[in-house]
């Protein structure tokens, strides 16, 4: 998925929510662990509900790869049924892979024809990034300032300039691709941060994750964060996918992310 067809459908739904997909074994509903793969039966019921209202999935790995091959073979079933189903949303893998070499190839290799985009952490450099971006039209979505409290152990660390390193990340990482396949993870618990990160990467699109339970302001970070085609992909994944644990749990996702696809329309 292109810059331009992300803006499209941004447009068309005048929403930009993001619905993650972190789908733990021990939530699914109680009626549907009978099934064979029930990780992807409880996520196939939430991308048919919320899909009119977002424009991407965030499948994060770790949830399905704690179930071992089992899992995973439940996250690549996802994965092809909104490419599939829904071939105009993108797909974000969470994998948070951050490696060198010939492992960063491995990982993009083993991602890129799953996901149009995937979390990246850029502690080790470049080196990280590159593998990522020699696919047309996908994303490398770089960790930047991260909503987590022991991210203050090194994100906000003064530089002898007397910039905080997050700065230092987004400025080098900016020049590694371009605002078409780079996109920047910014907190949605640092809204008061995001004029400074627009300062520094004015055009490139950012994830937002944070918003709903975790406290994150949706208005907030719109404020500080939208430009001139959005710019922001706002994920919600517990308030939306875990509304309710009954037979009706598909139903109470959708509602949520309704409501905030609401809101959203009306800060566009």
């Amino acid at each position: 998925m292109n810059r331009e067809q992300l803006f499209e459908q941004i447009r068309a739904k005048r929403s930009f929510l993001c619905v993650g997909l972190d789908t733990d074994l021990k939530k699914v509903p109680a009626h549907l662990l009978e099934d064979r793969a029930p990780l992807f039966a409880f996520n196939r019921a939430v991308i048919d509900a919320t899909a009119p209202y977002a424009v991407a999935f965030k499948p994060n790995l770790a949830f399905y790869e704690a179930q071992g091959a089992y899992g995973v073979a439940q996250f690549e079933a996802t994965c092809r049924y909104i490419r599939r189903a829904y071939p105009d949303m993108m797909i974000i893998a969470d994998a948070k892979r951050g490696d060198i070499g010939n492992t960063s190839e491995m990982y993009a290799r083993a991602l890129v024809d799953l996901a149009d985009a995937v979390t990246l952490a850029p502690y080790m450099g470049r080196d990280t990034v590159d593998p990522f971006l020699k696919y047309p039209d996908k994303w490398a979505v770089i960790l930047a300032l991260t909503s987590n409290p022991s991210a203050d152990d090194f994100e906000i660390l003064k530089l002898a300039n007397g910039d905080p390193l997050w700065k230092e990340v987004l400025r080098k990482a900016k020049a590694w691709g371009t605002p078409d396949n780079t996109m920047f993870v910014v907190g949605a618990t640092r809204a008061e941060t995001l004029k400074e990160v627009r300062e520094i990467v004015p055009d490139h699109f950012l994830l937002v994750p944070g918003v709903g339970a975790q406290g994150g302001s949706l208005e907030e970070v719109a404020r500080h964060g939208m430009n001139s085609q959005c710019g922001l992909l706002v994920n919600s994944s517990r308030g939306i996918i875990y509304a309710d644990n009954t037979e009706r749990f598909a139903e109470a996702a959708a509602e949520e992310a309704r409501k905030i696809a609401t809101e959203m329309s009306a800060l566009l």
